[in-house]
Formats: structure tokens, C-alpha cells, sequence
């Protein structure tokens, strides 16, 4: 819990963070989250006294929604999401719809994947525990963390292999794009 905490701090000190939560909490989509990399690096910027934002890419908006699978679908989504945001916001935050992963991911990125029930369900497959974590503004202004490994390698800055999946072909250069931002962090190899 004290991780969590600490987490919820930096993610509330983080105005780019703030700014993206609070947009896409007032769009009502269902069963979303703030994943993975801005979430993460918020904690690797701050101990590392880089400064806010540092590094960051995009910002992945999960979110779950099995009515309609259509790609057609999900593009409304996108649509209404970049909508809400002016620029740099509008290029940089990146939707997907994870009840529709399973029907493309096999194709883009070679290995199978089991059709989902939520969104949070999503982070126990991703290619280190370190980039496993989610977060969300909830209605009461609290944020809630979803991180199924834990905190520990996200706050010990460690890269290691998710141990419940086959290692991502493409985890040489994960790690070396991570490690270029910042060489600080500490990778387990497999």
C-alpha cells in the first residue's frame, strides 16, 4: 500500500498526467485505464530528478468495451477521445480497445492471445511486470492503481521478463530504448 501511495502522489504531481486523467474520466468510457509507459515513468522521472513528463512518448487509454469488436467501433472511440484534447494531447494519447486485442495482436506481433474480460486483465500480460500498471481518476477525485506484479520493479527501476508469458520478440529493443532515456535502470535478462 505504501507504494501505491507514492504512486498516487507522483501521478498527482504530474500535471500531463492530471490533465489526460481528468479529460478521459469526464468522456465516461467504460472500464478504462491510464497504462503502462507515462504511468511508470512518472516514478522512473522522479527518481532520477529528471522532470515531469521526461521521456514520455504517448499515453496509453485502455479501455473495455465487448459490445460492438468492429474496428469501426473502437475508431469512434479514438475519435471522441482525440476530440477532447488539444494539441500535443490530441497525437499523443493512444486508445485501444482491449476487448479487441485478441483479434489482432497474433498478426502484428506473432504470438496468441486469449480474448480478455477487462481492461486490467490486459496488464498481466505485458512484457515486464515493471510496465504492468494502470491507473484511473475516479469519480471521488481518488486515484486507483491496478498493478497485478506489484510496485516493487517499477520503484526499484528493474526490467525483467513477465514470468506468465513467452518473452516478447521484440524485448531486445524494449529494453534498449528504455535503457537509452534511462541507463540508471536495472534489467533482468532471461
Amino acid at each position: 500500500m505504501m507504494l501505491e501511495s507514492r504512486l498516487t502522489d507522483l501521478v498527482r504531481a504530474d500535471a500531463g498526467l492530471m490533465h489526460v486523467l481528468t479529460t478521459v474520466r469526464a468522456l465516461g468510457l467504460p472500464d478504462w485505464r491510464l497504462v503502462s509507459g507515462a504511468v511508470y515513468q512518472a516514478v522512473w522521472n522522479a527518481r532520477t530528478g529528471r522532470p515531469a513528463g521526461y521521456g514520455v512518448k504517448d499515453y496509453d487509454l485502455a479501455y473495455f468495451d465487448g459490445a460492438d469488436l468492429s474496428y469501426a467501433a473502437e475508431d469512434v472511440v479514438i475519435k471522441r477521445v482525440a476530440a477532447a484534447f488539444d494539441a500535443p494531447f490530441r497525437s499523443q494519447v493512444e486508445v485501444r480497445n482491449q476487448a479487441r486485442v485478441h483479434l489482432w495482436f497474433q498478426d502484428r506481433f506473432g504470438e496468441p492471445y486469449e480474448a480478455l474480460g477487462a481492461t486490467d486483465e490486459a496488464l498481466g500480460r505485458f512484457v515486464a511486470p515493471t510496465f504492468a500498471v494502470g491507473v484511473r481518476l475516479e469519480a471521488d477525485d481518488a486515484i486507483s492503481v491496478a498493478a497485478p506484479f506489484g510496485l516493487e520493479d517499477v520503484f526499484a527501476m528493474t526490467i525483467r521478463p513477465n514470468p506468465n508469458r513467452p518473452l516478447a520478440r521484440g524485448w531486445a529493443r524494449t529494453v534498449e530504448n528504455a535503457r537509452a532515456r534511462w541507463p540508471e535502470l536495472t534489467v533482468i535478462e532471461p
